[in-house]
């Protein structure tokens, strides 16, 4: 699946540099598969959340953060839509970001 954008990543890691190697291993996780749909990304990723509106759940660095992405398995798309502390996460509404 082609994770768009790294950036976000990079930017993530320069405020939160403990986050670097779960977010990298995250990153080429999703990268070197290609699941059709939740059941086979739970296999790569056990606590993968379905928050509805193509946007999923992952926990980042043991629950540390949170990082929701726009998911779209008919053409191996991922959107990053939010990287953040698991708090700053409790604030906002995944569906709708």
């Amino acid at each position: 699946m082609r994770v768009i954008s790294y950036k976000y990543i990079r930017e993530f890691i320069r405020v939160h540099p403990d986050s670097s190697v779960a977010l990298r291993s995250w990153y080429h996780k999703l990268d070197r598969n290609m699941p059709a749909g939740l059941h086979e990304l739970k296999r790569v990723f056990p606590g993968v959340d379905y928050a509805g509106n193509n946007r999923y759940i992952f926990n980042i660095k043991g629950n540390k953060y949170r990082l929701v992405a726009l998911l779209i398995f008919g053409t191996q798309l991922a959107y990053i839509r939010y990287i953040g502390t698991h708090a700053d996460y409790d604030k906002i509404n995944c569906k709708e970001i």
